[in-house]
């Protein structure tokens, strides 16, 4: 008996575990919500499309396994574009559905029509679109496997509203995976491991540059174990936080132009950098003033295309991280650090991190001790979803990520709305068993994706949101601050007052204000033990901007 295209699809998802669809209906998908109505996967209706594929990402980083999005055509898709892109810069498994006009009006500017496999081809892996039902299972097969293989990103899928109507064969399966030109590396060249191998030992001034590859390639224990079998310090980049436990001796903090100053100090300091999984952007190495000139660069990536793009390369390893470290672990690569480990521990009382704020910023809330006291108080095992903007940055520096716990945030392109429904994700990968989630973000950022509220309090989910209000875009007013001096501020006001606590009161959640620092510690322990979401605003002042 033929199966209608639409019930295919689901079928097709079902057959790759997916649990949860975060979409939005509209016309091109009409056939596809029809069959959701008898599907065992579950819908989330997202208040915005905008927000979608931040579901997604939240529940592939949390769970492990691909996230799924789906929007309908023309406006639809195109408000997946920036979450689609973020998903891209940071390496992080979804597949993104969308409906399309009839294959006949494809070109003729339909209603709803926009040429979605051409505007994301700039930041997905690859792209599909569906002109023929028998298809599906081969393209839904390919899609999932290109996601989460090599290195993972985002796989887009645009499928007209006359395919899905097809009638098509039953039984259409599609097991084996034969795709040309796509065949990901995990096992380093030996070659180059080698070279690798002789450069470690000779070094006198190693450091390990560990970014978001080992958090994704799962390479943490490797990471540990070569770590401590060569003594050698670990720095970490924005997304690579979690790769490398924070309190440990060899920990040497977050670098870049918002990390600590002292570990762009050693970075500089060194005399050989093992890069593992790090993309070496911009942002990371503004700080590093001789660092071609006069190190040495082992790049460890599973990515071919990011050996050397950023920076010159000495000796370049193309694998997984956790494949190439398990490697290096069982080699004779240990050498006599005890001097540079000293000289570490000078540079880090030289620069030590500074909590105190000036007058008028320290009568209120100081959230560098806020993020200090809050990962005091948390579990072990805790997710930590920041926004951007120096809420991020305030909550990468000072809430350490210790034993289990994770930090997720948007790093390559800094979308900002982006913790909401990543941590919403995250909460629906963890509804069998309930944890700690906190979504960090600012005032503007979260009333960038604040509707997301209705899906939080429809679903009772699990999450706590820090919210840090100063009336100010305080990232860009500190960039103002820092090119153009004080009073050069231009529209970086928010210059209406919101009452967040009528707002959560209005969605059901409950809520708390506080100004204190002193406050904010009797609070978060009943925030913890509710059972259901909450909402901290936490009154900053507008001059705090420091990092």
């Amino acid at each position: 008996m033929p199966l209608l295209a639409s019930k295919l699809i689901l079928k097709c998802l079902e057959r790759e575990n997916v649990e949860f669809v975060f979409g939005y209906p509209g016309g091109a998908l009409l056939p596809l919500y029809e069959a959701f109505r008898t599907s065992p996967i579950k819908h989330i209706l997202v208040r915005n499309e905008q927000t979608a594929p931040h579901y997604a990402s939240g529940y592939a980083r949390e769970s492990g396994r691909v996230g799924v999005c789906l929007a309908t055509s023309g406006p639809g898709a195109t408000n997946l574009v920036t979450g689609i892109a973020t998903a891209y810069l940071d390496s992080i498994p979804i597949v993104a559905i969308t409906g399309q006009v009839d294959r006949a009006l494809i070109g003729t500017d339909a209603f709803q029509e926009a040429d979605i496999t051409g505007a994301t081809a700039p930041f997905t892996k690859h792209s599909y679109l569906v002109q023929n039902a028998a298809d599906i299972p081969r393209i839904i097969r390919e899609a999932f496997h290109i996601a989460s293989t090599g290195r993972p990103g985002p796989v887009l899928i645009d499928i007209p509203r006359d395919v899905q109507l097809e009638n098509v064969k039953t039984g259409l399966t599609y097991d084996k995976i034969d795709i040309m030109g796509y065949k990901p590396n995990l096992n380093g060249h030996s070659g180059q491991i080698k070279r690798a191998i002789k450069k470690i030992k000779e070094a006198t001034k190693p450091v390990i540059y560990a970014g978001g590859g080992v958090v994704l390639g799962n390479a943490q224990t490797e990471l540990l174990a070569f770590a401590e079998k060569n003594n050698i310090p670990v720095i970490t980049s924005l997304m690579g936080i979690g790769g490398f436990p924070e309190d440990h001796p060899l920990y040497c903090g977050i670098v870049g132009s918002h990390g600590y100053k002292y570990s762009n100090v050693v970075m500089n300091g060194a005399d050989l950098i093992i890069n593992i999984g790090a993309r070496m952007s911009n942002r990371a190495t503004s700080q590093l003033t001789k660092f071609e000139k006069d190190t040495d660069f082992v790049h460890i990536d599973i990515d071919p295309a990011e050996i050397g793009k950023n920076m010159e390369t000495n000796i370049p390893i193309v694998g997984d991280a956790k494949t190439v470290l398990s490697e290096l672990v069982q080699k004779d690569t240990v050498g006599d650090h005890a001097g540079w480990l000293a000289e570490i521990e000078t540079i880090r009382s030289e620069n030590p991190l500074v909590y105190d704020a000036d007058p008028p910023c320290s009568d209120l809330i100081n959230p560098k001790i806020l993020f200090k006291d809050m990962s005091e108080m948390t579990s072990d095992n805790a997710t930590v979803v920041g926004d951007v903007g120096l809420n991020q940055i305030w909550s990468a520096l000072y809430y350490r990520i210790i034993k289990n716990r994770r930090y997720y945030t948007s790093g390559g392109l800094g979308t900002m709305g982006y913790s909401i429904p990543a941590a919403c994700g995250a909460a629906f990968a963890t509804l069998d068993k309930p944890k700690e989630i906190f979504i960090v973000c600012g005032d503007g950022s979260f009333q960038m994706s604040m509707g997301e509220l209705g899906v939080i309090a429809e679903h009772q989910l699990n999450v706590n949101i820090i919210l840090i209000t100063n009336t100010k875009l305080g990232m860009v007013r500190q960039l103002q601050f820092d090119n153009y001096g004080k009073g050069h501020y231009s529209g970086t006001d928010i210059n209406f007052d919101i009452d967040f606590m009528k707002l959560a009161e209005a969605y059901g959640i409950k809520s708390f204000k506080v100004d204190k620092n002193a406050d904010f510690n009797k609070v978060l322990p009943e925030v913890i033990k509710h059972q259901g979401p909450t909402l901290i605003q936490c009154q900053v002042h507008p001059d705090f901007i420091r990092i």
